[in-house]
């Protein structure tokens, strides 16, 4: 069964995503992220800067070729599901959400990460991803203000 946490409150929800990231990395982890384009670019950037002495191989999907998205531990994506492709090797299994709409076939993956901002839309945005978990028989672990 899908594992699903939700981090409520962050205050620098890319700050946090690339920290979550790097840990993922660390451990062997192939994760999607997906948000909506503005804040992908903006995590696209913040993985090449956030630490100095620690790149975060990461891809976007769609536009990347599928030897490289194979060898690579982190793909970007504006939505799911990601176009399937026996070349690029199994897609990852642990998603992270920015914001964007929930995935449809949350099924695919082992563990789905929500992170929300303190933003008002944000967060009601996330609270109808919630209940449409909860409708679906996740259990959900909730993380406050982190």
């Amino acid at each position: 069964m899908t594992e699903v946490e939700f981090h409520t409150g962050v205050a620098d929800r890319v700050g946090f995503a690339c920290r979550l990231l790097r840990k993922a990395c660390r451990s062997g982890a192939r994760v999607l992220v997906t948000a909506p384009p503005a804040v992908l670019d903006e995590l696209d950037r913040s993985l090449w800067t956030f630490e100095e002495r620690d790149f975060l191989p990461h891809v976007r999907v769609p536009g990347s070729a599928p030897a490289v998205r194979r060898r690579t531990p982190i793909w970007l994506a504006a939505a799911v599901p990601v176009p399937e492709d026996a070349a690029a090797g199994p897609a990852p299994r642990v998603l992270v959400n920015l914001g964007a709409a929930a995935p449809a076939d949350w099924q695919a993956v082992e563990r789905l990460i929500e992170v929300l901002s303190t933003d008002a839309d944000d967060v009601e945005r996330g609270r109808a991803r919630w209940r449409a978990y909860k409708a679906a028989g996740l259990q959900i672990v909730h993380h406050a203000g982190t």
